[in-house]
This record gives C-alpha cells, structure tokens and sequence, in this order.
C-alpha cells in the first residue's frame, strides 16, 4: 500500500508540473513566441530609470548585432516580463515590437526601448530629438553590450514617431552605431499633428548607412510615399518600397494599417536582419 501510495503521490507530481509546463508555454504571447527575453533597466539622473528588453533567439547565445528597437507613437512601452518573455507591454501592437520574433535570429538580437521611466504616458518628441534621449539610450545599449561582449554592432530601428529617435541619435553620437533604418518614417513633418523636430533635417549629417522602408500605400498623412521618395532622392538614401499586406483596420497612423506593414511583418523584418548583417539593402521591393 506504501509503495502504491508513494506511486499514486510522484503520478500527481509529475501531472502537476507538466500541466504547469503546458501553462506557461500556452501563456507566451505570438509576439514573443521563438525569444528568450530579459528586462534591462539602467539607473539615469533624478531618480530616473531607463529601461528595455533585451531579446534572443531561443538557443543563441553569442549574438554579433544588435538591433535597437524605437517604438512609435505614444512611444513608451512600460514592459512585463514573465519566465524570460515580455509578456505584456502599452504598445504590444507596435509593429516593432510585435514583429520583433522574425528579426532575432543567431546572429542579430533585438533591444526595445521604453521612454525614460519619469516620461508619463507620452515619449515627447522633442526629448526623442534630444542628446539627452540619446544619452538615456546609450546608456541602455552599453548595459547591454557589458552583458553581451559578443555584440559589435549597434543598429537603430525606428517607426512612425520613433524615427525622430532613430534620426537624431546618430547626429548626437555617429560612431555609437553602424547605421539606421527608419520604417515608416515622419515625412510631412508640417502636416497638423505632425512633429516639427524633422523640420529641414539634413540627413547626411548622421555620417552613417541610413535606409528607408515605406509602404507605397501608407494611409497616414504623417508619413507618405511620396514624402519618403522625395527624401531619399534628396540625400541619396536607399528605399525599400513596400507593397500588399492583409488584415488592415483602425485609425490609419495606427499600427495595424499599411503603415504598421499588417499582413507584411515577416517579409519586413526579413529584410531589416539582411540590411543590419550585410550593411546594405539588396532587396528593394517587398511584394
């Protein structure tokens, strides 16, 4: 009877772990699905904290590049991360960040970017076009790299509003970054609504490989086609056009119109790890 006892005690066990198991596996978000994610939070001046997560591809441990994820509007993320995955975050929608999983692979990791923890519920875009914002990230991406000595290349990834980031940081820090893709860039910078700090803005300053990918049917009239073309043959910049897609709803600067590349995310991000390990974009239109 002691022996069945002890036989029938182990069965509930075992039941009990593989039910929890099952549970935590059922519990990760498709967003995160592939990942293994870590909060990384970095001490700023006046009490403040900045704060990101750190993500890898499941079985990779030495990536070599590191892709900086900058968010779009309202920007600030405030991420939940749960048994090494962000299970929850104010812009799980962002196409950055829900697409995040076909970026990541061996070679290349990803680090979202949160606002400065004192920021409120909005990323202002005259602090994203600041040294100060740049400051508050590098000092992210160095915890990171300290963590990660692998990593010897730095990309910023910016979309809709978070291209003001991706455009200003390198004109604060050229040497801090191998280059800079702004998808869905702010192009009509005087539109209403729109953010005046990409007024005039002289891309050449940046000193680094720059590339533009656009949707050529992005609704939102902060960020059109046609302004994206004018400025990449302004400054010489490549363009990767965009086109198709599925699904598309909402507001049309919200994340899940062609401006968020709804229906496109894997073909997308496909081609952002190819720019960042090849420093170039050979693909220049995404069908």
């Amino acid at each position: 009877m002691k022996n069945l006892s002890r036989h029938r005690y182990n069965t509930v066990i075992v039941s009990a772990l593989m039910s929890a198991t099952v549970s935590i596996a059922q519990n990760i978000p498709e967003h995160a699905q592939g990942l293994n994610e870590e909060l990384v939070s970095v001490d700023l001046s006046q009490n403040k904290k900045q704060v990101g997560v750190y993500s890898i591809k499941k079985g990779s441990s030495n990536p070599t590049k590191l892709a900086v994820l900058l968010p779009g509007y309202p920007s600030v993320v405030r991420p939940v991360v749960e048994n090494g995955v962000m299970t929850g975050s104010k812009l799980n929608g962002n196409f950055l960040i829900r697409a995040r999983r076909f970026l990541v692979d061996e070679s290349v990791a990803s680090l979202i970017v949160d606002c400065q923890s004192e920021s409120g519920d909005y990323c202002a875009s005259n602090y994203q076009a600041s040294k100060q914002r740049q400051e508050d990230v590098d000092k992210l991406i160095s915890e990171v790299k300290k963590r990660v000595p692998s990593i010897t290349e730095v990309w910023l990834v910016g979309t809709s509003m978070g291209t003001i980031s991706s455009s200003f940081m390198p004109i604060h820090n050229p040497s801090a970054y191998a280059g800079a893709i702004h998808t869905a860039s702010i192009t009509e910078p005087y539109a209403r609504g729109s953010y005046r700090e990409l007024g005039g803005f002289d891309y050449k300053k940046s000193q680094i490989t720059q590339i533009f990918i656009h949707h050529i049917s992005d609704p939102c009239a902060l960020t059109t086609y046609s302004g994206a073309k004018s400025i990449v043959e302004k400054y010489g910049i490549a363009l990767v056009t965009v086109s198709g897609g599925t699904g598309f709803q909402g507001p049309a600067c919200a994340a899940l119109t062609e401006h968020g590349f709804r229906g496109k995310e894997k073909e997308v991000m496909n081609a952002v790890t190819a720019i960042i390990k090849t420093g170039k974009a050979s693909q220049l239109e995404i069908n």
